[in-house]
C-alpha cells in the first residue's frame, strides 16, 4: 500500500511539473499571440484534468492551491470576494475540536487505565515520551523565532471571533484554567479548559472497575470515531476552502507568500532534522541502541508513513519490525501503540513552528513566557492525533482560538500540508520505534543476538 501511494505523490507532482512545462513550450511556440495569462490557465486546467483522475485529496487541494493563486494573481479584485468559503471551512472545523480532542484525551488515558500494573516499564516509558516531546516543540519554536517565516505575510488579518484572550497575570491565568462549567468551556472554545476537564474525567475512569469502565469508553471510543468521520467529511469541501484562501490571499497580499510558504517548509524540515541527529541519535547512542541495525529496522514503517502521512498505516510494520530487531513483544505492544497517544514527536515539533507561523502572519509577538506556555499547552492538546491525517489541524485551530491568534493563515498551511505531513509523520513513528528499543534497553531485556530485520527477509 505504501509503495502505491508513494507512486501517487509522485504523480501528482508529475502532473504539476508537465502542465507548467506544457504552458512554457505553448508560450515559447506560440510567442506573443496568445497572452501568457491564457497559458498559465491551460496548465492549471491540465493539472486539474490530472487531479480529477487521479480522485485523491491531496491532488485537488494542491490543484486549488496553484488555481487559487492564479485567480488571485490576475484578478484580486474579485478574488478578496472569495474569502467566505474558506470562512464556512474554519467554522466547520471549529466545531469539531472540543469533543475530539475531549474524546480523544479521555480515550488516550483512560484506555491505559492498565498504566499501573506495567509498572516500572510504563512509568518509564511515560518519562522519555514527555522529555523528547518537549524537546520537540524547543526545537521548534527556536526554528521558527530564527527563519520568521510567518514575517509579512499577513499583518492585516484579525484576530478570530471568540472570547477575550485568558490572562496573562500568573495567579488569573491559573484560576482561568479550570472550567466552571464544561458546557460553557465548550461554547467559548476554551480548549485548556476542556482539557483539564478530560484529564480529571480520564483519571476518574481509570479509576473505575473495567466492567463500569468499558461503557464509558466505548462511548468516548465512538464519539472520537464519529468526530474522526465528520473531519474527513467537511475536508471534501477543503480544496474549495483552500482555493478561496489562497486567492484572497494572493489577492491581498501578492505572490509573496509562496516565499513565506517556502520558508515554512524548509524551517520545518530542517527543525525535523535537527530533532533527529540533536535529540534521537544522542538518546539512541546513550542507551545504546544499534544505531545501524535500527536504521534498516526502521526504514520499511518510515517510508509508509512517508507515503501515505497517517501513523495508523505504518503500525504493523512498525511492531514487526521492532520484534525483529530483539525488542520483548510485550514491549512493543506497550510502548509503540502509547507513543501514539504521548510520543507524537513530529507532530509537536509541527505545532510549535505552525502556531508561532501564524502568531507572526497576524502580526503578533508572543513574549517567552507566552511562547513558553503555549508550549506546555500543546504538549497536552497534541496527544492522539498522529494515526489521522490532517488532524493536528483540528490542534492548531484550538491552539489558536486559546491564545487568540488568527486563524486565516491556518488555510495557507493547509495548502501546503500534505509536503508537512509526510516529514513529520516519518519523525512520529520513527521516535516511537526508537522509544521501544529505548525502554527495552532501559529494562535490560533488549535482544542483541537476534538477527537484523534485513537478514531475515533475505533468509525469507
Amino acid at each position: 500500500m505504501g509503495k502505491g501511494l508513494a507512486k501517487q505523490e509522485l504523480g501528482l507532482m508529475g502532473g504539476a511539473a508537465v502542465a507548467l512545462l506544457v504552458g512554457a513550450a505553448m508560450q515559447f511556440w506560440l510567442g506573443m499571440h496568445v497572452p501568457a495569462v491564457s497559458l498559465r490557465w491551460v496548465g492549471v486546467l491540465l493539472l486539474a484534468a490530472y487531479a480529477w483522475r487521479k480522485r485523491s485529496l491531496t491532488a485537488w487541494i494542491f490543484a486549488a492551491m496553484v488555481a487559487g493563486s492564479e485567480l488571485g494573481f490576475d484578478a484580486p479584485g474579485f478574488a478578496v470576494q472569495l474569502h467566505v468559503f474558506s470562512d464556512i471551512f474554519l467554522r466547520l472545523i471549529k466545531t469539531i475540536v472540543a469533543p475530539l480532542v475531549l474524546s480523544m484525551l479521555i480515550v488516550g488515558i483512560a484506555g491505559h487505565g492498565d498504566l499501573k500494573g506495567v509498572g516500572r516499564m510504563g512509568l518509564k516509558a511515560l518519562v522519555y515520551f514527555e522529555v523528547v516531546t518537549t524537546f520537540a516543540l524547543a526545537i521548534g519554536l527556536v526554528a521558527i523565532d530564527i527563519s520568521k517565516a510567518g514575517v509579512g505575510l499577513a499583518v492585516t488579518m484579525a484576530a478570530p471571533d471568540g472570547p477575550a484572550p485568558p490572562p496573562t497575570h500568573w495567579d488569573d491565568f491559573l484560576l482561568h484554567v479550570f472550567p466552571e462549567n464544561i458546557a460553557k468551556s465548550i461554547a467559548e472554545g476554551q480548549i485548556l479548559q476542556v482539557v483539564v476537564f478530560a484529564v480529571f474525567f480520564g483519571c476518574a475512569v481509570a479509576m473505575m472497575s473495567e466492567a463500569k469502565r468499558a461503557p464509558i469508553l466505548r462511548l468516548c471510543e465512538s464519539v472520537r470515531e464519529a468526530m474522526l468521520r465528520f473531519t474527513n467529511i467537511v475536508m471534501y469541501f477543503a480544496p474549495v476552502a483552500v482555493g478561496a484562501a489562497m486567492a484572497y490571499t494572493v489577492g491581498h497580499m501578492g505572490l509573496s507568500v509562496m516565499v513565506n510558504l517556502g520558508k515554512l517548509l524548509v524551517t520545518l524540515y530542517v527543525a525535523l532534522i535537527a530533532f533527529a541527529v540533536l535529540v534521537m541519535l544522542p538518546a539512541a547512542l546513550l542507551f545504546r541502541v544499534p544505531v545501524r541495525r535500527f536504521l534498516r529496522a526502521v526504514a520499511e514503517p518510515a517510508t509508509i508513513a512517508f507515503a501515505t502521512g497517517a501513523s495508523e498505516a505504518a503500525l504493523p510494520s512498525a511492531m514487526e519490525q521492532m520484534e525483529l530487531l530483539g525488542v520483548p513483544q510485550r514491549i512493543v505492544a506497550f510502548v509503540i501503540p502509547a507513543g501514539y497517544s504521548f510520543n507524537l514527536d513530529g507532530s509537536t515539533l509541527y505545532l510549535a513552528v505552525a502556531s508561532m507561523f501564524v502568531a507572526q502572519a497576524g502580526g503578533i509577538h508572543l513574549s517567552v513566557s507566552q511562547q513558553l506556555l503555549m508550549m506546555g499547552t500543546l504538549i497536552i492538546t497534541s496527544k492522539g492525533v498522529a494515526g489521522v491525517p490532517r488532524s493536528v489541524m483540528v490542534v492548531l485551530l484550538a491552539t489558536a482560538s486559546t491564545f487568540h491568534l488568527p486563524v486565516e493563515p491556518i488555510m495557507v498551511l493547509l495548502a501546503s500540508d500534505a509536503l508537512l505531513d509526510m516529514a513529520r509523520t516519518v519523525i512520529n513513528v520513527s521516535g516511537n520505534c526508537l522509544a521501544s528499543a529505548i525502554v527495552a534497553k532501559w529494562e535490560g531485556v533488549f535482544d542483541s543476538e537476534r538477527p537484523s530485520p534485513a537478514v531475515v527477509e533475505a533468509a525469507a
